[in-house]
């Protein structure tokens, strides 16, 4: 546990510590962070996501598993959306991106490159499975129902403008065409892409510290709320789900691994896209990745 711990999950962490160290000492600047946030936002993700779902090799996924995890991404989501309507009161577009950190874990710059570390490229099939998922369908959701909630009233046209042009879309868009199609990405372009989306992970990381630096790290009832659904009811849904279509146990331990990592980045990158508060997201997201070092560590 330790030596994963130090060996694998610490480095990729590293950036998002950096980040916050450099953001604290005022070495980097909220407003530059930003706009690192918004080059590997809608820049280096796009190259990264791509050749991913170009490439992926859907037979090769049990569907099972993955029924089950989106089952209870879906029941999870609802719950918290509830809770935090109901019971905290939060605005739609707020408590729709703090469920949302709840369900989608930072798995593709987390996740996904500690399990690489770990367990290598084949035995890290699960959770390439949901970075499938996640980045083709999950993340594609919330995006579009997050524009659409935070500009309502602009009308159709503008709302389809800004929605099919995208960057991460489209790149969703075209890996799908060319998977399906079973074309192949030119070798040079994949280069290209190749040697951009390796920045994305560490970029984004990076960036998120520096901005959340500047953010209060007290738990209130909320983010208390919020970051055990996403910690503890989280990883047990997965689990439950996951046991109960009996896969392979390699399938079980790694989806949940995955359902126990931090929320991902990603609600907090929308909230700031889209000009929604910040002061109960950014917490979630701090808490969720330094207590999820120790169950990663653990289920590791």
């Amino acid at each position: 546990m330790l030596h994963i711990l130090t060996h694998d999950i610490l480095p990729v962490f590293s950036m998002l510590a950096l980040g916050f160290l450099l953001g604290r000492t005022g070495t980097i600047s909220k407003t530059e962070a930003a706009a690192i946030n918004r080059v590997a936002f809608l820049i280096l993700q796009p190259a990264l996501i791509f050749p991913l779902i170009a490439a992926l090799d859907w037979p090769t996924f049990r569907v099972a598993p993955l029924a089950g995890y989106a089952a209870s991404q879906v029941a999870l989501f609802l719950l918290a959306l509830a809770v935090c309507r109901l019971v905290f009161r939060r605005d739609m577009v707020e408590a729709w991106l703090l469920s949302m950190a709840t369900v989608f874990v930072n798995t593709l710059l987390y996740v996904w490159p500690i399990s690489f570390l770990i367990y290598g490229e084949a035995a890290a099939l699960p959770v390439t499975a949901i970075v499938a998922w996640d980045s083709a369908i999950t993340f594609a959701f919330f995006i579009v129902s997050t524009d659409l909630m935070a500009n309502r009233g602009a009308g159709f046209g503008p709302a389809f403008k800004r929605i099919a042009t995208n960057p991460v879309l489209i790149a969703i868009a075209c890996g799908m065409l060319f998977n399906l199609a079973a074309l192949d990405v030119p070798a040079p372009l994949l280069t290209a892409m190749d040697f951009a989306g390796a920045g994305a992970a560490p970029l984004t990381l990076f960036a998120l510290g520096v901005i959340l630096s500047g953010q209060s790290l007290t738990p209130s009832p909320v983010i208390a709320t919020v970051a055990a659904l996403k910690l503890l009811a989280f990883p047990a849904l997965v689990a439950t789900a996951v046991w109960a279509v009996a896969p392979p146990e390699t399938w079980q331990t790694l989806f949940t691994l995955t359902a126990a990592g931090p929320s991902g980045a990603m609600a907090f990158a929308l909230a700031l896209l889209y000009g929604v508060r910040t002061d109960a997201i950014a917490p979630v997201i701090i808490w969720t990745s330094l207590l999820s070092l120790i169950s990663l560590a653990w289920l590791a």
